[in-house]
């Protein structure tokens, strides 16, 4: 054991090995998921953070650079608790092997071993009886096996058995695994990996591997692997119970400016779960908490913020164990929907990005309205939206179609964004496969979008099947409107959407346009007053007019940091159709980029 015989390229071969054994287990990880939280997500979190090391692995011949390329790639992709530790883990082995010239046997696993307290000081309270533990143990036996001199295959043996046991006692360790008759997830998880990275370094071949062969020429259809059939109990805690903070929250930052014990202190008061792995250059935080808008809004300024991620493990659970139909509603954030609505109806929401000043946020999710609204005068550079990235659609589509039979998605209008081509995109893989996807273009968007969401949910709660929903909401989309009294037209200048000379002419007539989607889901300025009350009256009388064409059977009432003038609007139509409105919400910040602050819209949808 004095000489290591691992290259580079093996080194990669055997993390795809441990991919593999992983891949055939992720479904049982997580089933028996019961800490921190019974959210279902572990054994998909770490196949999803060793994914990201296969795909963007630049693989050499040089040990030393292949671990500090799969290090990168492990940081960068690391998702949920137990992805996150193992990422710190090799993090730490990697920072160890870099101070070494020459890798052999003793080196690395003096490397393991100094990566334990490295892996410990990424987490703000260790609990014992998880990964943390069987990393400790198993690294510590690896040390012990080294001094007695056994051979590869004797090491590798003793060192795999070690972890099982180690694993195996985790219930001993943790009071919630014993109760469920469990081990813990994100351990057997890692043992798993061990086994398969074990697997490959036991009988590789002696030949040596091609330095030519592209490692990321793998295509994902062939790594995957039926799941292997494996019993457990699953007498599984409720996490609606059991669940203190609701969103498990991760971000991505880099070129830190801040000292980290300063960020662990500021984010450990806002939930729990803490785990910030990596270092100032680049650090991926974990945190469960109710607010995450608040955890972003403390990281703002301390570096650039490249990822963002918000999963809410209630949500999560209800559609595993309680979900309320077999079809799947799904929506992107610029439909605006109150939550207490969305979570009714168990409706799914795809995110979009707003980039402010290099940083990105998720829609709805990581920045409030009111925190948006108070810098988007202050900025130097206007903000811009995104579509949501192939991965984060690809997630949430593979999340549904594992419990749902059909998959229905509402995008906003497919002239106006990308979203509807994005998700159609992602969806053709899984149609591929024979799941049953439809994705609708609302040519709407905002509360009209809203509003045509929660239609389909009524469809459902109706009864209604797969082909009769599809055909109702299609023939319902050229029912539902959307008009908007826009207060300045300086937001429109500022996001490009009216360019200088016509907002400076706008402004010095003052004038208040009215906005409106045609019925091919273009934006059009339907009307224009010289006041904000005149505006308003004319969006009344259309309301009226179109209530005697055709009766409305429904409308909302969306807005821009204008809550109280809504509410003023809300009193002025009842009086005029005696009808209430479905729900007052605030508007999409990505729709505030171009409505502006003070914007007012009446949406209804007509029988």
């Amino acid at each position: 054991m004095t000489t290591l015989e691992l290259t580079g390229y093996d080194l990669y071969y055997s993390f795809l090995s441990g991919f593999k054994e992983v891949k055939k287990h992720y479904k049982m990880l997580n089933r028996i998921n019961v800490f921190p939280v019974a959210d279902g997500d572990t054994g998909s979190n770490l196949l999803s953070t060793l994914a990201s090391i296969i795909y963007e692995t630049k693989a050499t011949d040089s040990f030393k650079d292949t671990m500090g390329s799969i290090a990168e790639a492990a940081l960068n992709g690391a998702r949920g608790n137990s992805g996150i530790i193992f990422a710190q883990f090799i993090n730490g082995i990697n920072d160890k092997i870099k101070e070494v010239e020459v890798i052999d046997a003793d080196s690395l696993l003096e490397s393991i071993n100094k990566a334990v307290p490295y892996a410990y000081s990424a987490i703000i309270e260790p609990i014992e009886g998880t990964i943390i533990t069987v990393i400790r143990e198993w690294a510590d036996t690896m040390c012990r096996l080294k001094k007695n001199g056994v051979n590869k295959e004797e090491f590798i043996s003793a060192s795999l058995e070690a972890a099982r046991q180690s694993l195996d006692n985790t219930p001993n360790l943790l009071d919630v695994l014993k109760k469920s008759s469990v081990v813990d997830s994100g351990a057997c998880g890692f043992v798993t990996f061990l086994e398969g990275a074990f697997e490959y370094i036991k009988n590789k071949s002696d030949k040596d591997i091609d330095s030519d062969k592209v490692i990321n020429s793998y295509t994902e259809d062939e790594i995957l692997e039926e799941e292997t059939d494996i019993e457990f109990a699953d007498e599984h805690i409720n996490p609606t119970d059991q669940i203190k903070y609701r969103y498990c929250t991760e971000a991505l930052i880099a070129n830190i400016n801040e000292d980290m014990s300063i960020i662990k202190n500021e984010m450990k008061v806002l939930g729990d779960s803490l785990i910030i792995a990596g270092s100032s250059e680049k650090s991926r935080i974990h945190i469960h908490t109710n607010n995450p808008a608040e955890v972003f809004n403390k990281l703002r300024g301390k570096g650039d913020i490249l990822q963002q991620k918000v999963e809410d493990m209630i949500q999560q659970y209800q559609i595993a164990n309680n979900r309320l139909y077999n079809i799947a509603i799904v929506t992107d954030s610029i439909a605006d929907l109150p939550k207490e609505l969305i979570e009714k109806y168990q409706i799914h929401v795809i995110p979009l990005n707003l980039n402010i000043e290099g940083s990105q946020y998720l829609d709805k999710l990581t920045i409030e309205p009111r925190d948006f609204y108070q810098l988007l005068d202050g900025v130097k550079e206007y903000p811009t939206s995104s579509l949501p990235s192939q991965k984060t659609v690809e997630a949430i589509l593979d999340f549904l179609t594992n419990y749902y039979d059909y998959v229905v998605a509402i995008t906003v209008s497919k002239a106006m964004s990308g979203t509807f081509q994005a998700v159609e995109r992602a969806s053709q893989k899984y149609v591929d496969q024979g799941k049953q996807i439809k994705v609708i273009d609302s040519k709407l968007n905002s509360g009209a979008q809203g509003l045509l969401v929660l239609e389909a949910a009524r469809c459902l709660e109706e009864g209604k099947n797969f082909g009769e929903l599809i055909e109702h909401i299609e023939n319902q989309i050229k029912k539902t409107k959307i008009f908007v009294s826009v207060k300045t037209i300086k937001y429109m200048v500022r996001g490009g959407r009216i360019s200088p000379i016509k907002g400076m002419l706008g402004k010095l007539l003052n004038i208040k346009p009215i906005v409106s989607i045609d019925s091919n889901g273009n934006g059009i300025a339907f009307g224009k007053a010289y006041s904000s009350s005149a505006n308003i009256n004319k969006i009344i009388e259309i309301l009226k007019k179109e209530n005697e064409q055709n009766e409305i059977k429904g409308y909302c009432i969306v807005h821009a940091n204008a809550e109280e003038k809504a509410r003023e609007l809300e009193e002025r139509i009842i009086k005029e159709i005696a009808l209430k409105s479905e729900y007052i919400n605030e508007i999409s910040t990505i729709v505030g980029l171009n409505a502006g602050i003070g914007a007012l819209a009446v949406c209804f949808t007509q029988k």
